[in-house]
């Protein structure tokens, strides 16, 4: 009887030890999906604030790496158009709803707009940024660079080494980023 009692004990000490060691396990888990969603929410954010940046820069006279577009883009910039110079504010704008979308994804206040409508919008960021700008052109403009395609004169030869060495790599890691901070969103939310 006493020897049964005592397994009885030992039984329970542990189940409440294998108790608890899943609710460390499952709070570590749940912690560690955190830390991956604000990082990679926080990194989009800080992506796409740095894009807009440039498109402020653009906007506001700056001439320092304009050339690094297409001359098509490049010669009204420089020229200041008024109607590129509302495309460069415009874009800029549109760059930061982009962070304060990453934002969304990570932070409490976010929870105040539908889940759908969260993962609607960082879901067609993804598309746009990571595989369209992203993924797509940096092919498009790889081929072009080697010779296997044509390249537009409105784009030009220099534009193009600029778009496979920082332009569409740039929309590539926005777009990874994004991925990433939609993903944990939508296994946490």
């Amino acid at each position: 009887m006493q020897q049964e009692s005592g397994n009885r004990f030992i039984a329970g000490v542990k189940e409440r030890s294998l108790r608890e060691e899943s609710r460390n396990t499952a709070s570590t888990v749940s912690l560690s999906q955190s830390r991956t969603a604000h990082w990679a929410g926080y990194a989009a954010c800080a992506w796409a604030v740095v894009f807009a940046a440039v498109s402020f820069y653009w906007a506001i006279g700056g001439i320092a790496g304009v050339n690094t577009n297409a001359p098509a883009i490049t010669k009204h910039v420089l020229a200041r158009d008024p109607g590129w110079i509302a495309i460069m504010w415009g874009t800029g704008a549109l760059k930061i709803i982009a962070g304060l979308l990453a934002l969304a994804l990570v932070r409490p206040w976010g929870r105040a707009i539908p889940r759908w409508l969260l993962l609607t919008a960082a879901w067609g960021a993804v598309a746009i940024m990571g595989i369209y700008e992203g993924g797509a052109s940096l092919i498009q403009h790889a081929l072009m660079m080697v010779g296997a395609i044509g390249t537009p004169i409105g784009l030009g030869t220099t534009s193009v080494r600029w778009h496979v060495l920082l332009w569409d790599p740039w929309w590539l890691i926005g777009g990874i980023l994004f991925g990433i901070a939609a993903w944990e969103y939508r296994r946490t939310s």
